[in-house]
């Protein structure tokens, strides 16, 4: 009976196991095919709530749901941390010495943040990018009474517009609560531009401009003192600040180092088409995972995963499975609290970000609401 395991019960990993299981619901029935999720947290959670949460507008439950209940009845659920992928013997071992044998293996981890890279900046900054640091960005934002609010970019990290979300949304808000006269707005990014996809920076630079929100490009973070409150950059500059808000490197998960499987950052060797773990024909790799050139992006696991699912079931059922992944990414931006625009690109074509209007916020909070349809394969 073919194995398939998929390590990561985020976005990415539940799409593919409950498309397969809808597809190869017979074969699920018959005890023909199994397939496995191992997830080291009992629930889901859906992570862009982060940036909302932090300012109040979402709830940790608004943002959470078991993953027992995500799930497909025929897909078996693991409840345990991967801690070593033994890509040779083909089996995943637990923390508690469980092993996991696997005939397809789809690795769906995903990324964390990794602020201890920077000296000082657990201590001296916040970051909304974990659950604890955008409750704790809560009350720091509560908290603040003016002065110069920093927003630092560190790279590689995921949700690639999500800085400039953040620096929008905290200058409105801001102004909401008498603030915007006593708050200078500072944005830094670490190269030439105030993003690294062109489109997105062309857009973005004279609505900054516009916005009287400071901006310095070639700022490399070093470190920071949370003793003097200032951040200084690789390129020899210093910033002071009164709150700093900082997008942390992100890294791949533990695991994919343990295992021996990724480069120096964590990150799977991976085709850019089929999705396969390099020099691994049976290892499949989505999401932030992979070592691709694309937005580490929870819509980037969504379409990734769509052509994981189908070339499992077609390889299953004997075929070769050649359905080929373009690189497509969609990317809703916040500009404010009112107004949003959205970016849509793959490989071949640049994004193009369109006149921020009411209604695409509001299409953004619709779908915050209805994300639980993406897990679940529906939507």
């Amino acid at each position: 009976m073919p194995q398939v395991v998929i390590v990561g019960g985020g976005t990415g990993g539940s799409i593919v196991a409950n498309q397969m299981a809808r597809q190869l619901n017979k074969e699920l029935q018959d005890g023909t095919v199994s397939i496995s999720v191992i997830a080291d947290s009992p629930d889901h959670i859906y992570q862009p709530l982060f940036l909302y949460l932090a300012f109040d507008q979402a709830t940790p439950q608004d943002m959470r749901k078991p993953e027992r209940q995500i799930l497909d009845r025929h897909v078996r659920l693991i409840s345990g941390e991967a801690n070593r992928i033994d890509a040779e013997a083909q089996r995943v071992i637990l923390t508690d010495g469980t092993s996991i044998p696997y005939d397809y293996l789809v690795i769906a981890t995903g990324s964390r943040p990794a602020p201890e890279q920077i000296p000082g900046l657990v201590e001296g900054g916040h970051q909304f990018y974990t659950e604890d640091g955008a409750i704790q960005l809560r009350q720091a934002l509560r908290d603040f009474s003016g002065g110069r609010l920093v927003v630092t970019v560190g790279v590689p990290h995921k949700c690639p517009v999500a800085p400039l979300e953040f620096t929008f949304m905290v200058q409105e808000w801001l102004k909401t609560r008498g603030l915007g006269d006593k708050t200078e707005v500072v944005y830094t990014y670490p190269i030439g531009r105030v993003h690294s996809i062109e489109s997105v920076a062309n857009w973005a630079a004279p609505v900054l401009e516009e916005r009287h929100i400071e901006t310095h490009t070639f700022f490399n973070m070093e470190s920071i003192d949370p003793e003097t409150h200032t951040i200084t950059s690789l390129e020899g500059d210093t910033l002071s600040y009164d709150l700093l808000v900082a997008i942390p490197p992100h890294v791949g998960q533990d695991v994919i180092g343990r295992s021996g499987l990724g480069d120096a950052g964590q990150w799977i060797p991976t085709d850019r088409h089929t999705l396969q773990m390099i020099g691994h024909d049976n290892i499949f790799v989505l999401g932030d995972a992979t070592n691709l050139p694309i937005s580490k992006a929870g819509s980037t696991a969504h379409f990734e995963a769509d052509v994981v699912a189908a070339n499992l079931v077609h390889r299953l059922r004997g075929g070769l499975g050649m359905m080929s992944y373009d690189g497509k990414v969609f990317c809703f931006i916040e500009t404010g609290l009112k107004e949003a625009t959205y970016i849509t690109f793959d490989y071949d074509h640049p994004p193009v970000p369109s006149m921020p209007t009411e209604m695409i916020h509001l299409y953004k909070l619709a779908y915050n609401r209805m994300y639980w349809l993406t897990p679940a394969g529906l939507l």
